[in-house]
């Protein structure tokens, strides 16, 4: 076993982590240990972003962070977290102008302007870009650069933070799972900070990376912490559905949407937003939540395209248009057997985002003293709906403050190390789980099962039926993981990240599915069939905990 030690452990290396392990070395932090699963700087949604990043910068016309917050307060249907949507808007065009400097890239006019564009939501050209796919890659990208940079900064990849370790109320550190030796790691910290992203890779639906399967909520859960606005999931509402492609992104639409105003048909080849309150004659301003309902509600009455979706066409674009747009994407569509000019595609919701997450202060910091969440692993900035632009900045701007918020915390206390036998039983747990164990279903099974269960019961629609069919069956998933089938083994055992990760996603899911059965009400990104309206005495978020036997509890909504 290894034991560390480090002044700011930080969990999740996407963008978020990044940002925090960059602040807390600023901040003064003499040791930053920045942990993910993947690939440091390769994993959590940054790097899947494709177009836009909010920002009040003003290059293109008056623009000023309350605009923004405004904007971001309707998107969000009267639950954001006025204190942390404020955040997110006024230090935003810092940050962006931070990520210039370090020559992110970003697309500029030839006044040497940043360019900034108008996205769903937004009432003014706000979003900015680096081109419209590869915006998150770039910013990853920038980031890895920097950390690279600052020698306090200890970047550790395929290491898996399965619990955290409370002493006297406080985090005091955590242990880990070296997915490649299979060897628990133990970790003394002054300040711990969830940067691990969101969930939706339990859907089986989902544009998310390999490691977003909520697990950092389950930490925090585990540890004490409260989740706030678990039953409000994104759903991209023209992911790809057909043709079948290979090698592209399922939600690479979007950004040319914006470019050339693909519209949005239904099986008889007519516009239909116009029917669920969206004028899109100005340009393509519908927001995410609005969309996705509308094209659910085409395909529930019979009017969706032969694979379940509705169809986006660009044939009205002129050909050399698409060309010069498009770029070398043409081509990468034209091996997939896909001409726009001459035919649509079809597309359909999948999961995209997760509005909550766990409570947190400004600070960033949790209702446990010593633990911060920043990014995705968040909530509450976003309220039932997140305005669309504003993943990017969220993960920058929360980033800096949790690391510089968890470095000046880090400060005030002497390392030592953690208190004797902490974390013995965990590290048992997964000793034990590498000798190996007989049984009928293997975690990876059950995860497929999993991502079915919540896309067809916790997905875009919703009712009280599904949603207790869920809860009931993640329920005796959970009670099934000491009886699942494990292959013995330590080094390169696949097998026991998989458990680890089933365990999490199955505290993510039940969360989600108990927060959205208490919400008998349809507000922005949930839609209850049985509720189809909003109540105004709905207006209020709602927070989960987890009691010391491990079920799932609900608050009272404040």
């Amino acid at each position: 076993m290894t034991d560390l030690a480090t002044d700011v452990l930080i969990v999740g290396a996407g963008g978020a982590g990044m940002y925090a392990a960059i602040a807390a070395a600023r901040a003064g932090a003499g040791h930053v240990l920045l942990a993910d699963k993947s690939l440091v700087g390769r994993g959590g949604a940054t790097i899947m972003a494709q177009m836009t990043v909010a920002a009040a910068l003003g290059e293109e016309c008056p623009d000023d962070w309350q605009a923004h917050l405004d904007d971001t307060l309707a998107a969000g249907r009267g639950l954001c977290d006025e204190n942390l949507a404020a955040l997110l808007c006024r230090d935003a065009p810092a940050r962006i102008r931070e990520m210039a400097e370090w020559r992110v890239g970003w697309a500029r006019r030839e006044n040497g302007r940043i360019a900034q564009v108008t996205a769903p939501g937004h009432s003014r050209p706000r979003c900015c870009y680096v081109d419209f796919l590869n915006t998150g890659p770039a910013v990853a990208a920038t980031l890895r650069r920097q950390i690279s940079q600052i020698g306090v900064i200890n970047r550790v990849s395929n290491l898996a933070v399965t619990d955290l370790l409370v002493h006297d109320g406080e985090v005091a550190g955590a242990v880990a799972l070296d997915i490649a030796e299979g060897e628990p790691v133990r970790i003394a910290a002054k300040a711990v900070i969830i940067a691990s992203g969101g969930l939706t890779r339990i859907y089986q639906r989902n544009s998310a990376s390999a490691n977003m399967g909520g697990d950092g909520y389950a930490l925090a859960l585990a540890a004490g912490a409260a989740l706030v606005d678990m039953e409000f999931v994104q759903f991209f509402p023209i992911g790809h559905l057909a043709p079948r492609v290979v090698g592209m992104d399922p939600i690479m639409w979007d950004p040319f949407r914006y470019k050339l105003g693909g519209r949005l048909l239904n099986r008889d080849g007519r516009e239909f937003l116009a029917d669920y309150g969206s004028d899109e004659s100005a340009g393509y301003t519908t927001p995410r939540d609005i969309a996705t309902y509308a094209i659910q509600k085409e395909v529930a009455a019979g009017r969706g395209s032969p694979h379940g979706g509705v169809y986006l066409s660009f044939t009205h674009v002129p050909r050399h248009s698409l060309e010069a747009a498009f770029g070398p994407v043409i081509g990468r569509l034209a091996k997939n057997g896909i001409d726009l000019a001459r035919a649509p595609v079809e597309v359909a919701p999948i999961a995209h985002y997760h509005m909550g997450g766990i409570a947190v202060d400004p600070d960033m910091a949790s209702s446990v003293p010593r633990l911060f969440a920043a990014g995705e692993a968040a909530g509450g900035a976003n309220g039932a709906n997140r305005l669309s632009g504003n993943a990017i900045p969220e993960a920058l701007v929360f980033g800096e403050v949790a690391g510089r918020s968890a470095a000046l915390l880090a400060a005030k206390r002497p390392m030592s190390a953690l208190p004797s036998g902490a974390g013995a039983d965990i590290v048992e747990q997964i000793r034990s789980l590498a000798d190996g164990r007989k049984g009928d279903i293997a975690a990876c099974e059950l995860l497929d099962e999993l991502r079915e269960i919540m896309w067809r019961d916790v997905g875009p629609f919703r009712s009280a039926k599904v949603l207790s069919r869920a809860i009931v069956r993640t329920e005796e998933m959970r009670a099934a993981l000491p009886k699942l089938s494990l292959p013995p083994g330590r080094r390169f055992n696949p097998a026991l990240a998989e458990w680890f990760e089933l365990r999490g996603s199955l505290i993510a899911a039940s969360a989600v599915a108990h927060a959205a059965a208490a919400r008998i009400e349809s507000r922005g990104a949930h839609q209850r069939e049985d509720y189809p309206d909003s109540d105004p005495a709905w207006a209020r978020s709602q927070r989960i905990t987890m009691t010391a036997e491990g079920g799932i509890t609900l608050g009272p909504p404040q």
